[in-house]
């Protein structure tokens, strides 16, 4: 009898120090994944991918521990300019028959204010995997009045050279610059 006692009190005191992991997916109608860059130097132009699912898991209802993945179709590349997205697909670029996707997945993250974090990870385009830090906005948390499940928000913000991944090298930064300004919205839906 002591023997199952001393098994149940260890079984309560391991489950005592398990934390539920909630997951929460990117809801596609209203979330997005921009870029915007400077041609010419005088002129921002900016685009999208169309296609792109982001996976959060935090177990802190603050996101503070949150992890996040995230993958884009290549293809998917939107400037609202057929013939400037189909370059953008080719190897001048994005080289999209040879690398599809592109992904981001974090490694780290820090506290940098209310509700605001410095979110490290791996960046892969177009075959080059490069760590990057982006800022991260927790927007807040809502049940949505019509599916009636949680939704939370992020906006998350940052710059990246796109001369780290080799993208659009034959295009010098007074074309194109190298710095490209990335944003995304979202809400997620656990």
């Amino acid at each position: 009898m002591k023997r199952i006692a001393l098994i149940l009190a260890a079984f309560i005191s391991l489950t005592a120090f398990t934390v539920a992991v909630s997951t929460w997916q990117n809801d596609d109608a209203h979330s997005q994944l921009g870029f915007t860059v400077k041609h010419l130097g005088i002129a921002d132009v900016s685009g999208s991918f169309n296609d792109f699912d982001v996976t959060v898991k935090s177990s802190k209802p603050d996101f503070s521990d949150a992890s996040v993945e995230l993958t884009a179709k290549a293809t998917s590349i939107y400037t609202r300019v057929d013939a400037r997205d189909n370059h953008l697909r080719s190897a001048d670029f994005f080289d999209v028959a040879t690398y599809p996707e592109l992904t981001f997945k974090s490694t780290s993250i820090k506290k940098a204010g209310k509700n605001k974090f410095k979110l490290t990870g791996d960046l892969t385009l177009h075959g080059v995997t490069k760590q990057v830090t982006m800022d991260l906005k927790y927007t807040g948390s809502v049940e949505n009045p019509m599916s009636k499940k949680q939704t939370a928000g992020f906006q998350l913000t940052g710059v990246i050279n796109r001369s780290d991944f080799n993208l659009g090298n034959g295009f010098p930064p007074p074309m194109i610059s190298n710095e490209v300004r990335i944003k995304a919205d979202g809400e997620f839906v656990q």
